[in-house]
């Protein structure tokens, strides 16, 4: 259904750090980038995730938005949450089963440096 999403960011360097981090144990690497852009996704020039500066400031949406980013095993996930606490996430849920969307939903939150949240997730064993 989507193409691709963008979150405005007001430290292009800050948090590209951020969704390195978290993108990386996810399988996801960066397929473009300029001085004010950065994309994601796994083709070059085939961003499905990206992050556009925006000096003058950044409002994220308000509780209940989030971004949730596909993870290859419940490691990842894990290794994905870690990576982006030590670049400027915040802790919005730890990795772990989420049995109320179901038996098999594993998954961590984080909220990123300017405030979007942001999940890693794998519904399955």
């Amino acid at each position: 259904m989507l193409h691709h999403i963008s979150f405005s960011v007001a430290d292009l360097k800050r948090c590209s750090q951020f969704y390195d981090a978290l993108l990386t144990p996810l399988g996801y690497r960066r397929v473009f980038e300029s001085k004010v852009f950065i994309g994601y996704g796994v083709e070059d020039n085939k961003d499905k995730f990206a992050l556009r500066l925006h000096e003058e400031g950044v409002s994220p949406p308000s509780p209940g938005f989030h971004l949730a980013f596909a993870a290859p095993t419940r490691a990842a996930v894990e290794a994905s949450y870690h990576a982006a606490l030590k670049c400027g996430g915040r802790d919005n849920g730890a990795p772990g089963l989420r049995p109320h969307y179901g038996p098999n939903y594993f998954a961590a939150f984080l909220t990123d440096p300017d405030g979007y949240e942001v999940e890693a997730v794998i519904n399955g064993e």
